[in-house]
Protein backbone atom coordinates (compact mmCIF):
# COMPACT_ATOMS: atom_id res chain seq x y z
CA UNK A 1 0.00 0.00 0.00
CA UNK A 2 1.60 3.04 -1.23
CA UNK A 3 1.37 5.63 1.81
CA UNK A 4 3.36 9.01 0.20
CA UNK A 5 0.32 11.04 -0.86
CA UNK A 6 -1.26 10.71 2.80
CA UNK A 7 2.50 10.78 4.50
CA UNK A 8 3.04 14.14 2.38
CA UNK A 9 -0.18 15.67 2.98
CA UNK A 10 0.76 15.45 6.92
CA UNK A 11 2.60 18.67 6.72
CA UNK A 12 -0.15 20.64 5.27
CA UNK A 13 -2.48 19.72 7.98
CA UNK A 14 -0.03 20.22 10.70
CA UNK A 15 0.84 23.12 9.24
CA UNK A 16 -2.18 24.62 9.30
CA UNK A 17 -3.56 23.26 12.58
CA UNK A 18 -0.43 24.67 13.92
CA UNK A 19 -1.15 28.28 12.82
CA UNK A 20 -4.48 28.20 14.17
CA UNK A 21 -3.60 26.79 17.89
CA UNK A 22 -0.66 29.08 18.47
CA UNK A 23 -1.90 32.17 18.92
CA UNK A 24 -4.25 30.69 21.91
CA UNK A 25 -1.39 28.98 23.90
CA UNK A 26 -0.11 30.99 26.78
CA UNK A 27 -3.14 34.01 25.92
CA UNK A 28 -4.34 35.22 29.61
CA UNK A 29 -7.78 35.76 27.75
CA UNK A 30 -8.87 32.22 26.75
CA UNK A 31 -12.17 30.87 27.78
CA UNK A 32 -11.58 27.50 29.14
CA UNK A 33 -15.04 25.16 29.20
CA UNK A 34 -16.01 21.94 31.08
CA UNK A 35 -17.03 18.95 28.70
CA UNK A 36 -19.56 16.72 30.30
CA UNK A 37 -16.47 13.96 31.13
CA UNK A 38 -15.00 16.33 33.12
CA UNK A 39 -11.92 17.26 30.54
CA UNK A 40 -11.49 20.93 29.60
CA UNK A 41 -11.66 22.29 25.97
CA UNK A 42 -11.18 25.99 24.18
CA UNK A 43 -12.05 27.12 21.50
CA UNK A 44 -8.06 25.99 20.27
CA UNK A 45 -9.56 22.52 20.02
CA UNK A 46 -12.73 22.93 18.46
CA UNK A 47 -11.15 25.70 15.69
CA UNK A 48 -8.32 23.61 15.11
CA UNK A 49 -10.40 20.46 14.56
CA UNK A 50 -12.90 22.15 12.23
CA UNK A 51 -9.23 23.40 10.47
CA UNK A 52 -8.32 19.77 9.64
CA UNK A 53 -11.90 18.38 8.91
CA UNK A 54 -12.14 21.39 6.12
CA UNK A 55 -8.94 20.40 4.28
CA UNK A 56 -9.32 16.45 4.48
CA UNK A 57 -12.68 16.86 2.73
CA UNK A 58 -11.08 18.79 0.39
CA UNK A 59 -8.30 16.54 -0.46
CA UNK A 60 -9.41 13.21 -0.14
CA UNK A 61 -13.57 13.34 0.24
CA UNK A 62 -13.88 9.77 -0.07
CA UNK A 63 -12.25 9.17 3.37
CA UNK A 64 -14.10 9.27 6.78
CA UNK A 65 -12.95 11.32 10.06
CA UNK A 66 -13.01 10.48 13.25
CA UNK A 67 -12.68 13.54 16.12
CA UNK A 68 -12.72 14.23 19.66
CA UNK A 69 -14.47 17.61 19.69
CA UNK A 70 -16.63 17.13 16.27
CA UNK A 71 -17.47 13.25 16.10
CA UNK A 72 -17.61 11.04 13.07
CA UNK A 73 -18.34 11.37 9.88
CA UNK A 74 -17.89 8.27 7.11
CA UNK A 75 -16.66 6.12 10.07
CA UNK A 76 -16.94 2.55 8.17
CA UNK A 77 -14.90 3.93 5.00
CA UNK A 78 -11.71 2.18 3.68
CA UNK A 79 -9.68 5.35 4.97
CA UNK A 80 -10.21 6.93 8.33
CA UNK A 81 -8.97 10.15 9.36
CA UNK A 82 -8.84 9.97 13.56
CA UNK A 83 -7.95 13.81 14.95
CA UNK A 84 -6.97 14.90 18.49
CA UNK A 85 -6.42 18.66 17.95
CA UNK A 86 -5.00 19.22 21.32
CA UNK A 87 -3.47 16.15 23.44
CA UNK A 88 -2.47 17.18 26.43
CA UNK A 89 -4.88 20.10 27.08
CA UNK A 90 -4.37 20.72 30.65
CA UNK A 91 -0.78 21.44 29.68
CA UNK A 92 -2.04 24.26 27.20
CA UNK A 93 -4.08 25.68 29.10
CA UNK A 94 -1.75 26.25 31.97
CA UNK A 95 0.82 27.21 29.58
CA UNK A 96 3.06 24.13 29.54
CA UNK A 97 4.06 23.36 26.08
CA UNK A 98 3.85 19.40 26.83
CA UNK A 99 0.96 18.42 24.50
CA UNK A 100 0.14 18.12 20.57
CA UNK A 101 -2.06 17.78 18.14
CA UNK A 102 -2.40 13.81 16.55
CA UNK A 103 -3.62 12.91 13.25
CA UNK A 104 -3.84 9.23 12.41
CA UNK A 105 -4.89 7.81 9.32
CA UNK A 106 -6.90 4.34 9.49
CA UNK A 107 -6.94 1.78 6.70
CA UNK A 108 -9.53 -0.67 7.06
CA UNK A 109 -9.58 -0.08 10.98
CA UNK A 110 -6.05 -0.29 11.75
CA UNK A 111 -3.68 3.15 12.14
CA UNK A 112 -1.24 2.81 9.48
CA UNK A 113 0.32 6.56 9.68
CA UNK A 114 0.44 8.40 12.62
CA UNK A 115 1.46 12.42 13.04
CA UNK A 116 2.56 14.42 16.92
CA UNK A 117 2.74 18.00 16.17
CA UNK A 118 4.20 20.74 18.78
CA UNK A 119 3.80 24.16 16.38
CA UNK A 120 4.99 26.13 19.70
CA UNK A 121 8.69 23.78 19.95
CA UNK A 122 8.25 23.34 16.40
CA UNK A 123 8.53 19.43 16.34
CA UNK A 124 6.79 17.65 14.10
CA UNK A 125 7.08 13.65 14.02
CA UNK A 126 5.21 11.55 11.74
CA UNK A 127 5.70 7.96 11.77
CA UNK A 128 4.34 4.87 9.10
CA UNK A 129 5.09 1.93 11.09
CA UNK A 130 8.14 1.13 9.43
CA UNK A 131 10.09 4.66 9.94
CA UNK A 132 9.39 7.75 11.78
CA UNK A 133 11.18 11.21 11.45
CA UNK A 134 11.78 13.95 13.29
CA UNK A 135 11.42 17.23 11.30
CA UNK A 136 12.53 14.76 8.65
CA UNK A 137 15.57 13.29 10.24
CA UNK A 138 15.00 9.74 11.21
CA UNK A 139 14.99 8.83 14.76
CA UNK A 140 14.55 5.14 16.65
CA UNK A 141 14.28 4.46 20.35
CA UNK A 142 17.15 3.99 22.26
CA UNK A 143 18.60 1.17 23.43
CA UNK A 144 18.38 0.94 27.07
CA UNK A 145 18.33 -2.40 28.63
CA UNK A 146 17.57 -1.95 32.21
CA UNK A 147 15.02 0.12 34.40
CA UNK A 148 17.27 1.29 36.57
CA UNK A 149 18.54 3.01 33.69
CA UNK A 150 15.54 4.20 31.94
CA UNK A 151 13.51 7.69 32.10
CA UNK A 152 10.03 6.60 32.91
CA UNK A 153 7.32 9.06 31.92
CA UNK A 154 3.42 9.27 32.76
CA UNK A 155 0.85 11.83 32.16
CA UNK A 156 -0.60 12.23 35.64
CA UNK A 157 0.81 10.40 38.72
CA UNK A 158 -2.56 10.03 40.23
CA UNK A 159 -4.13 7.82 37.35
CA UNK A 160 -2.69 4.59 37.73
CA UNK A 161 -4.24 4.66 41.58
CA UNK A 162 -7.74 5.54 39.50
CA UNK A 163 -7.54 2.78 36.99
CA UNK A 164 -5.32 0.12 37.46
CA UNK A 165 -3.57 -1.50 40.18
CA UNK A 166 -1.47 1.16 42.13
CA UNK A 167 1.17 -0.78 43.89
CA UNK A 168 2.53 -2.36 40.74
CA UNK A 169 2.90 0.60 39.57
CA UNK A 170 4.76 2.13 42.03
CA UNK A 171 6.49 -0.62 42.89
CA UNK A 172 7.81 -0.55 39.04
CA UNK A 173 8.34 2.89 38.83
CA UNK A 174 11.06 3.01 41.99
CA UNK A 175 12.81 0.81 40.07
CA UNK A 176 13.46 3.43 37.57
CA UNK A 177 16.54 5.75 36.80
CA UNK A 178 14.11 9.37 36.55
CA UNK A 179 10.07 9.35 36.82
CA UNK A 180 8.78 12.20 35.00
CA UNK A 181 5.13 13.57 33.95
CA UNK A 182 6.12 14.83 31.01
CA UNK A 183 3.33 13.08 29.97
CA UNK A 184 0.65 13.02 26.94
CA UNK A 185 1.63 12.69 23.28
CA UNK A 186 4.78 14.60 24.12
CA UNK A 187 6.17 11.58 26.19
CA UNK A 188 5.51 8.92 23.41
CA UNK A 189 7.46 11.77 21.20
CA UNK A 190 10.18 11.47 23.71
CA UNK A 191 10.31 7.77 23.77
CA UNK A 192 10.13 7.65 19.89
CA UNK A 193 12.95 10.18 20.10
CA UNK A 194 15.15 8.11 21.70
CA UNK A 195 15.23 10.96 24.54
CA UNK A 196 13.50 8.86 27.10
CA UNK A 197 12.80 4.93 27.42
CA UNK A 198 9.68 4.12 28.85
CA UNK A 199 6.15 5.73 28.70
CA UNK A 200 2.63 4.21 29.65
CA UNK A 201 -1.30 5.92 30.30
CA UNK A 202 -3.48 3.87 32.36
CA UNK A 203 -6.81 4.90 30.33
CA UNK A 204 -6.93 6.30 26.89
CA UNK A 205 -9.33 7.41 24.12
CA UNK A 206 -8.87 5.91 20.63
CA UNK A 207 -8.25 9.39 19.48
CA UNK A 208 -5.08 9.44 21.73
CA UNK A 209 -3.71 6.73 20.79
CA UNK A 210 -4.49 5.89 17.01
CA UNK A 211 -1.51 8.29 15.60
CA UNK A 212 0.94 6.77 18.35
CA UNK A 213 0.99 3.17 17.11
CA UNK A 214 2.87 4.03 13.78
CA UNK A 215 5.02 6.47 14.75
CA UNK A 216 6.59 4.35 18.07
CA UNK A 217 6.90 1.40 16.05
CA UNK A 218 8.17 3.10 13.34
CA UNK A 219 10.99 4.10 15.32
CA UNK A 220 11.44 0.79 16.45
CA UNK A 221 9.34 0.68 19.60
CA UNK A 222 6.78 -1.32 21.26
CA UNK A 223 3.66 -0.04 22.13
CA UNK A 224 0.66 -2.20 23.18
CA UNK A 225 -1.98 -1.89 26.04
CA UNK A 226 -0.85 -2.79 29.53
CA UNK A 227 -1.75 -6.90 29.21
CA UNK A 228 0.50 -6.85 26.10
CA UNK A 229 -2.06 -6.52 23.59
CA UNK A 230 -3.03 -4.14 20.92
CA UNK A 231 -3.81 -0.74 22.41
CA UNK A 232 -6.17 0.22 19.14
CA UNK A 233 -9.06 0.74 18.62
CA UNK A 234 -10.79 0.19 21.99
CA UNK A 235 -10.42 2.63 24.99
CA UNK A 236 -7.06 1.47 26.45
CA UNK A 237 -4.00 1.53 28.86
CA UNK A 238 -0.94 1.85 26.83
CA UNK A 239 2.63 1.36 27.04
CA UNK A 240 5.39 2.23 24.48
CA UNK A 241 9.11 1.39 25.45
CA UNK A 242 12.11 0.04 24.03
CA UNK A 243 12.23 -3.28 22.89
CA UNK A 244 14.77 -4.44 25.05
CA UNK A 245 12.16 -2.90 28.35
CA UNK A 246 8.90 -3.50 26.77
CA UNK A 247 8.12 -6.82 28.41
CA UNK A 248 9.62 -6.28 31.76
CA UNK A 249 7.41 -3.26 32.16
CA UNK A 250 4.27 -5.28 31.09
CA UNK A 251 5.36 -7.97 33.70
CA UNK A 252 5.66 -5.36 35.97
CA UNK A 253 2.41 -3.39 35.27
CA UNK A 254 0.54 -6.78 36.12
CA UNK A 255 -0.05 -8.69 32.89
Amino acid sequence: MDLSPYRAFLPELAAASGDFIRPFFNNPELAVETKADATPVTAADRGAEAVLRKLIKAKFPAHGIIGEEHGSENADAAFVWVLDPIDGTKSFITGVPLWGTLIALLHEGQPVLGCIHQPVLGQLMIGDGQQTTLNGRPVRTRRTTRIGDAVFLTSDPLNPGRHQDAAKYDTLIRRAKLVRTWGDCYGYLLVAAGLADIMTDPIMNPWDIAALVPVIRGAGGIITDWQGHSPYPAESTVAAATPELHAEVIAGLGA
